[in-house]
């Protein structure tokens, strides 16, 4: 008896200690408000977490980066994290690249597809004087952007691509741009340090009102009817990755920017 008093006690006390305790993870409805922590730690604890719902997919469809949100993506873009979450990408896919050609999972044709725009090449400069996502995209503003041919390259992104051409992948570049922008895509291209991809495919006449799922997963399942084996795939979209067939491994590379289906 005197052993389950101790027991009965014991546990009282530590009711008593939890009843009076912080609660470790926070509810839904515990997330501070503007008039709690100020606008702007509102804002930019609001606009962390509907960057993440882009990156997973969770915002489904989406035309213009929220009102609110336009200086934590310019942030975000100009900032190291950018950066850091794009290197971190690039790290990934080099590790499952050298492990998949070591093992010879590509077979005679390995191949590692690469989306061009906020993939291989940057047009933060043109984004910065759009807004940064807050404006709806203009396609003419942005071809003449195209024409200019000089975006730069994405470090982490360059630094892959040479690699993966170093073991031996055949590189291939699909892109959403038009047939029309090919001389100016390639001179970029090269202009930012890229050269010898096997393959630059852009949209023909017969893509026009195909969505990017379609008219890139038509295009992977014509690479595979020619022998390569699709290892590695990256792309800022989702549209980029997703669709039969898919690569062995798809990466996701940040892009708060825009949304393309």
């Amino acid at each position: 008896m005197r052993r389950i008093l101790l027991v009965l006690a014991a546990a009282a006390a530590v009711v008593v200690a939890v009843a009076g305790a912080e609660p470790v993870l926070r509810q839904v409805t515990d997330v501070p408000t503007a008039v709690s922590w100020g606008v702007s730690d509102a804002d930019a604890l609001f606009c962390d977490s509907w960057r993440l719902s882009v990156e997973t997919a969770n915002a489904g469809p989406w035309r213009t980066v929220p009102a609110r949100c336009g200086a934590s993506v310019r942030a975000y873009m100009e900032g190291e994290r950018y950066a850091s979450d794009s290197a971190v990408a690039a790290a990934e896919s080099l590790a499952f690249a050298a492990q998949a050609f070591a093992s010879g999972e590509g077979g005679a044709m390995p191949a590692w597809v690469f989306d061009v725009d906020e993939t291989l090449l940057s047009n933060a400069p043109y984004y910065a004087v759009s807004g940064w996502g807050l404006q709806e995209f203009n396609e003419t503003s942005f071809d003449a952007w195209v024409d200019v041919a000089k975006a730069s390259a994405l470090p982490s992104s360059l630094k892959l691509y040479n690699e993966l051409q170093g073991l031996g992948f055949h590189i291939i570049l699909l892109t959403g741009r038009s047939e029309l922008q090919r001389n100016a895509t390639e001179d970029n291209l090269l202009f930012a340090g890229y050269n010898s991809w096997e393959k630059l495919i852009l949209r023909q006449i017969s893509d026009i009102g195909k969505t990017a799922v379609q008219y890139k997963s038509e295009r992977r399942a014509a690479m595979e009817a020619e022998g390569f084996k699709i290892l590695g795939n990256s792309g800022d979209q989702w549209s980029d990755l997703i669709g039969l067939p898919m690569a062995t491994r798809s990466f996701k590379l940040p892009n708060p920017m825009y949304f393309i289906s």
